[in-house]
C-alpha cells in the first residue's frame, strides 16, 4: 500500500490535460442536471 501513495505516483498528476470534448461534455451535463429537494428526499433530473 505504501508504494501506491508514494511521491513518485503523485508527481505525475500535474501533467494530465483533459481533452476539450471531455470538458464540454462535463459542462453540458452539469448545466442539464437539476436536483430537487423535498422534505427527506432528493431527486435528480437530467433536463435533455
Amino acid at each position: 500500500m505504501a508504494k501506491l501513495y508514494s511521491e513518485d505516483s503523485i508527481s505525475g498528476i500535474e501533467k494530465l490535460q483533459p481533452k476539450e470534448e471531455t470538458v464540454k461534455f462535463l459542462l453540458n451535463y452539469s448545466k442539464a442536471l437539476s436536483v430537487i429537494s423535498s422534505n427527506k428526499w432528493k431527486f435528480e433530473a437530467l433536463l435533455n
